[in-house]
């Protein structure tokens, strides 16, 4: 058993609130007090994932995105945080601060693709760029679609071989200038815009959104494991009812 508080510090060890981008919203967002015995750990939290929690007996979801996003003037039985009061489910989560965190997010990113010497970048050192094995871009695209198991990939391929490669997961378009300037052949994150895309033509530096689902997901299990073992005596889960949003034609 933990206390909501103590999960907190941990949380807060791993990924600290400072690193957080000052538009989010990070921390405990519902707190309804209880002691934790299980905990479910997600991407989103969304009605499916709260009855999946209230099913599997857990007190606490821990989630990448914050349940409460934008200021409520008024909450309602059709928003999730009034579900979660109602079933006595916290909610603890970690955004922006998990992102740029070590260990978290983009080191992840890294890992799977074998990004080495990495290095913070843009604003709020949010990113990461490094080294990996010289590879074109179209290869690099069908890798990012087998390693993170994502049903479609956007490429913007300049033509310029990839030895310096930055990564953003979730919605990292915008974030193309300031990979150029840290010197990337290639940004790979989630999700990018029509105008990112002919920012990268103009810039040279290759593109590719491989989702905003399939970006972030693989923080999840590695959380996860983090909350289990140093939390020995709670049972810890990975969502199976949160899944990619976007159908693929």
């Amino acid at each position: 058993m933990a206390k909501i508080e103590e999960v907190q510090q941990f949380l807060q060890q791993l990924a600290p609130a400072s690193l957080a981008a000052p538009w989010d919203n990070v921390g405990v967002l519902v707190d309804c007090a209880a002691d934790v015995t299980s905990i479910l750990v997600s991407l989103d939290i969304t009605d499916e994932v709260v009855a999946e929690a209230e099913i599997q007996g857990c007190q606490l979801i821990v989630a990448h995105h914050p349940v409460i996003f934008k200021p409520m003037s008024r909450i309602g039985r059709g928003d999730v945080p009034f579900r979660m009061i109602k079933k006595n489910i916290s909610a603890l989560c970690a955004h922006t601060n998990l992102d740029a965190a070590e260990g978290g997010v983009n080191d992840i990113l890294c890992k799977l693709f074998g990004v080495g010497s990495a290095r913070p970048f843009g604003e709020g050192n949010l990113g990461r760029v490094g080294q990996v094995r010289t590879v074109g871009a179209a290869q690099l695209a069908a890798q990012c679609k087998a390693t993170l198991n994502a049903p479609g990939v956007k490429l913007v391929d300049t033509g310029r071989p990839i030895a310096t490669l930055a990564v953003v997961g979730g919605s990292g378009g915008a974030m193309l200038a300031d990979a150029a300037a840290a010197g990337a052949d290639a940004l790979l994150t989630g999700e990018a815009k029509h105008h990112d895309a002919l920012e990268a033509k103009r810039l040279g530096v290759s593109l590719i959104a491989a989702g905003h689902y399939s970006t972030e997901f693989p923080i999840v299990p590695v959380l996860a494991d983090k909350l289990a073992k140093r939390f020995g005596g709670v049972r810890v889960l990975c969502s199976r009812r949160n899944k990619e949003p976007f159908a693929y034609l």
